[in-house]
């Protein structure tokens, strides 16, 4: 069986780890009310709509 002949360092390993923990931008839709960009599934901050309904009072 194949032994390494040495050791990986840190810097290496933790390298090789973090290239998948790169972070990608966040979804986002427009609310159908307004038409203002939100994130899907959220309360619009425009218009305080959600689902067809008002969900948050805005002035």
């Amino acid at each position: 069986m194949a032994v390494p002949k040495k050791k990986t360092s840190k810097a290496k390993s933790r390298s090789r780890r973090a290239s998948n923990w790169k972070l990608t931008a966040a979804p986002r839709s427009t609310c159908p009310r307004c038409g203002k960009v939100k994130r899907p599934h959220v309360v619009c901050p425009g218009c305080g709509w959600y689902k067809g309904r008002i969900a948050l009072e805005l002035d």
